[in-house]
């Protein structure tokens, strides 16, 4: 989303300056767009100062930054931040003592906050043309603790279905969890599985492949 801002002062460079500042970032970053050219005047009569319009497009990691600086600052949590790229896209680690409260039920509160997350920082105007950035979010290393979790509950799970021969059905999953499952059953002989349900109700099925 695009800032900007109308200033004025007494040459365009110190405009351009002034409305940097007033956008919080770098001189160098902004752009800017002459509304009226100043003018010296006589003894300080008919003086016209350089008034122009600055503006700045913020990049999707900062925006994303953005929102989930002033999201946890709002919900009154002391948190630190770290941001790194990854092959498709960003990710933001967030680490703090009460950080805990954005994981929620199975990491819930955090895919919820990570789906917000995107919408902010890939929000186009009309008739803007940029390609979707992909921003994942994790709360101190909790995602790939949950994937280590739910990989051992597969390997557990299957061996239950080999040693009694019968299908056992896991708990409702995101989809991003279900395809953790399926994985891990790829590398199991004897097991397949399948999705069932609906929406926020679809579940794994471990199954028994019979010779």
């Amino acid at each position: 989303m695009k800032k900007e801002t109308e200033v004025s002062a007494k040459t365009v460079e110190a405009a351009v300056e002034k409305g940097a500042q007033a956008l919080g970032v770098d001189k160098s970053l902004v752009g800017f767009e002459v509304l009226t050219e100043p003018k010296k005047g006589f003894l300080g009569i008919g003086e016209v100062l350089a008034k122009v319009k600055v503006f700045y497009e913020p990049s999707p990691r900062e925006i994303a930054l953005s929102f989930v600086r002033t999201l946890t600052k709002n919900m009154g949590l002391d948190c630190t931040f770290d941001l790194s790229e990854t092959e498709d896209g960003i990710l933001i680690s967030i680490n703090g003592g009460n950080c805990a409260a954005l994981i929620g039920h199975h990491g819930e509160t955090l895919d919820q906050l990570q789906y917000l997350v995107n919408l902010a920082a890939n929000k186009k105007e009309e008739g803007e043309d940029r390609n979707y950035t992909k921003i994942s979010v994790d709360v101190q290393d909790y995602r790939a603790k949950r994937e280590e979790t739910l990989r051992a509950l597969a390997r557990r799970m299957a061996s239950k279905v080999l040693k009694y021969r019968k299908n056992v059905a896991l708990e409702p999953m995101s989809a991003y969890e279900r395809r953790i499952i399926h994985s891990e059953i790829q590398n199991i002989d004897g097991v397949t599985t399948n999705s069932v349900g609906q929406e926020n109700n679809r579940r794994v099925i471990i199954i028994y492949e019979r010779k």
